[in-house]
């Protein structure tokens, strides 16, 4: 610890580590000093009352941990919050969320983009993984508003080769943006709106400048059985013939991985991880989720997400967190699988592993970036804590998120945002909403055509 003021000290506190084997622990009546945006030191509170610092933060009643993950997710699709309910895949695609997006303005994106960083910040979330369209605008929305992004622009092959190598532009301008708190990736939108060709130019892409892929793909079993009844195989099989796993890849959603994609993930030569994003294979009502154990048990970490809010309705990381312990348990038939020490690993240092930060990320040990949330458990649904892990995933909300920092950057106080404007956005957002919502025009930016088929045949094709 050098003699210099440091740049912000939280005292008092309880503070969730990590062991050498990356086990999540507890250390309390602790202090995280910061300096120049980094961790120096998880200590002792006692050990720097008298240390000198820009800023002081009063701990006590409160874990601090790393910031929430959200691993994949599009955010200015909160302007699309609850205008497509309780319908199926693919006539919430084709009926209402394409035509709408056929709509959108890069202002669209921009506040859509505004409202989701400060519901994120003031959820716990520091970094998000985003694959959506106009991503200029929400790399500016990120730099200004001092969260961290991972950011593609998404693409289909309906755009021809432009819109490949928009994407491509996109991820080397902004590379390193921000300050470094902008990561990039190329973000084909999915196997069944991307041919065989684009994948392969993109692996060849990835590869050539070094870049990750960000990606849908198996995201339910009905795409799984849709692409093997057309094609012969997997989407996760169409992955590894066109070298996408040859890259450092993000897959969201997986929950149609089956047995025979686990060689295939376990073999890949790139870094492979998957986003789980729950709440939405509820509402959809898939029959499966994602197979986070056997994921694990090929070395696949599996990061938190929420999908966006038009079909989660919300950006919530720390629902995800509670959603995937529970959903876990269920599946497996086991109340063992997930433990609430097992949730918080996946909602902090593997989450930052899947989004290709883990050496930076995820965890508050020297030398790592300063992205820490303290959480309030003074609350009565939070009281008493006989299992803090538990009382974290299970009790607490994230509306208990007192105060979130970036880079040490104080970007909540107290509840109180300080860097976007939530009242401007509401209004600005609202006079756009009836040219947003149109859908009279007929367009549409794509076709969702994977499921019908599997369906009928799965159910009969004469329902009655």
């Amino acid at each position: 610890m050098t003699d210099s003021p440091a740049e912000l000290v939280i005292t008092g506190c309880t503070v969730l580590v990590h062991d050498d084997r990356g086990r999540v622990g507890f250390e309390e009546d602790a202090a995280v000093v910061v300096r120049d945006g980094v961790v120096e030191s998880v200590t002792a509170a006692s050990a720097v009352e008298h240390l000198a610092a820009a800023e002081r933060i009063d701990g006590r009643g409160q874990v601090a941990m790393p910031g929430l993950i959200n691993c994949h997710t599009h955010a200015p699709m909160v302007a699309l919050r609850g205008v497509a309910e309780d319908l199926p895949t693919e006539e919430w695609f084709n009926d209402v969320v394409w035509p709408v997006e056929s709509n959108l303005t890069e202002k669209d994106v921009e506040l859509g983009a505004r409202l989701a960083c400060a519901e994120m910040i003031r959820g716990g979330v520091t970094c998000f993984a985003d694959h959506y369209f106009a991503m200029d605008a929400v790399a500016a929305v990120v730099e200004e508003c001092g969260i961290r992004a991972h950011l593609g622009e998404a693409y289909f092959s309906s755009q021809g080769p432009q819109g490949r190598e928009k994407s491509l532009e996109f991820a080397l301008r902004h590379r390193g943006g921000a300050g470094g708190r902008i990561t990039t990736a190329l973000a084909p939108h999915a196997p069944y709106t991307v041919d065989d060709a684009d994948l392969t130019a993109t692996a060849e892409l990835a590869r050539t400048h070094g870049l990750p892929v960000h990606l849908h793909a198996a995201e339910n079993r009905d795409q799984t059985d849709v692409s093997l009844e057309r094609h012969g195989v997997t989407p996760i099989e169409v992955l590894e013939r066109t070298g996408i796993l040859d890259a450092d890849v993000l897959i969201a959603h997986g929950t149609g991985i089956t047995e025979r994609d686990l060689p295939v993930l376990e073999r890949a030569a790139g870094r492979v991880a998957v986003a789980t994003a729950p709440r939405g294979y509820l509402k959809f009502a898939w029959p499966t989720t994602t197979p986070i154990r056997a994921l694990r048990d090929i070395g696949i970490p599996v990061g938190l997400a929420t999908d966006g809010a038009a079909s989660n309705n919300s950006l919530d990381v720390w629902e995800s967190m509670a959603l995937t312990a529970l959903i876990q348990k269920q599946t497996a038939g086991d109340p063992r699988w997930l433990t609430a020490r097992q949730a918080l690993h996946h909602a902090t240092l593997q989450s930052a592993r899947a989004v290709g930060l883990g050496d930076t990320l995820g965890t508050l040990a020297p030398g790592r970036r300063a992205d820490i949330v303290l959480v309030d458990l003074t609350g009565p649904h939070t009281q008493p804590v006989h299992d803090l892990a538990a009382t974290l995933v299970h009790s607490a909300r994230s509306f208990d998120v007192r105060t979130t920092i970036v880079d040490g950057r104080v970007l909540m106080r107290d509840r109180e945002l300080l860097t976007l404007d939530v009242p401007a956005v509401v209004r600005e957002l609202g006079e756009r909403m009836p040219a947003l919502l149109d859908r009279s025009h007929g367009r549409r930016i794509q076709d969702y055509k994977t499921w019908k088929s599997a369906q009928e045949k799965r159910f009969g094709a004469n329902r009655g």
